[in-house]
């Protein structure tokens, strides 16, 4: 594994060891359903619960992303929502907590046409600690995932059911920050795994990397969060929360007064689950 000075990720994930609790990953979508509700859910996260904050960057045609998250992200571009804006929203959120690790989630496509190099330098400046790029296979990290590292950016990759031990190592070459383990085979928002499969899994993680393991993918109420936090480093929870952003729109997509509330106090709930695990 290429070797990173030590990040808010890495700080975070060792305060929380010591602790002995996992992670609470809470994944929203950058300027959903408008840049100022976004910027508020944002903000709100640290105090309700978040440990670890994705931020998904939005794009139209997206490959892992399940119909909540990719309604999160339509709602975004229609609002006119840009990749300057989802920078300047970390920047923002930067002059006031300096201490919870956010990471950008998303596709190549918006960083390759930034182009990559600036979007890099304006990530790194903004205070983004990692990225998810999902599209960026091992085989081509030198276009992305090298350069995201020389600038003290982790680069988390997800691994899923399918990749065996042969495959794992690849993966987990230049991985930093920590491993993402996808619970199902499938979409985000699909179907809940076995936690008890999940758990094996993630031990079997832990015998090839020292990195923090966190599991997504089907994990929607408190219960589910700490059920899969078992032998996890992380919990990551994300189709859960759009939804409740989506469920709490007037007919016409627009926020309302219970929008940042309902989402925050999901996320406390979570927060609380995983705390008494």
């Amino acid at each position: 594994m290429t070797k990173t000075n030590e990040t808010r990720i890495d700080r975070r994930f060792a305060a929380l060891k010591a602790e002995g609790r996992a992670a609470l990953v809470t994944f929203v979508t950058a300027g959903d359903p408008d840049l100022e509700t976004s910027k508020a859910i944002l903000a709100g996260l640290p105090g309700a619960g978040a440990d670890v904050i994705e931020l998904g960057m939005p794009f139209s045609d997206p490959m892992a992303d399940g119909p909540a998250i990719q309604a999160s992200s339509l709602r975004a571009l229609k609002a006119g929502h840009k990749m300057r804006d989802t920078l300047a929203m970390v920047r923002e959120f930067r002059k006031t907590d300096n201490d919870t690790p956010i990471v950008l989630m998303g596709y190549y496509n918006p960083i390759y046409v930034y182009p990559n190099a600036a979007f890099l330098d304006e990530a790194a400046e903004a205070g983004v600690d990692g990225l998810i790029v999902v599209d960026t296979p091992p085989e081509v990290d030198g276009e992305l995932c090298l350069p995201a590292i020389e600038r003290g950016i982790n680069f988390i990759r997800l691994v899923t059911p399918t990749t065996d031990d042969k495959r794992l190592k690849t993966v987990l070459k230049n991985t930093s920050g920590f491993l993402y383990y996808v619970s199902i085979t499938g979409i985000t928002g699909a179907a809940s795994a076995n936690p008890d499969h999940v758990e094996a899994e993630v031990a079997r993680l832990k015998r090839a990397t020292t990195l923090p393991v966190a599991v997504g993918f089907g994990v929607r109420t408190p219960e589910q969060a700490r059920a899969m936090a078992k032998g996890a480093d992380g919990v990551v929870v994300g189709s859960a929360l759009v939804r409740t952003i989506e469920d709490t729109l007037t007919q016409d997509g627009v926020a309302t007064g219970n929008t940042v509330g309902s989402v925050l106090s999901l996320v406390g709930r979570l927060s609380a689950a995983l705390r008494e695990a």
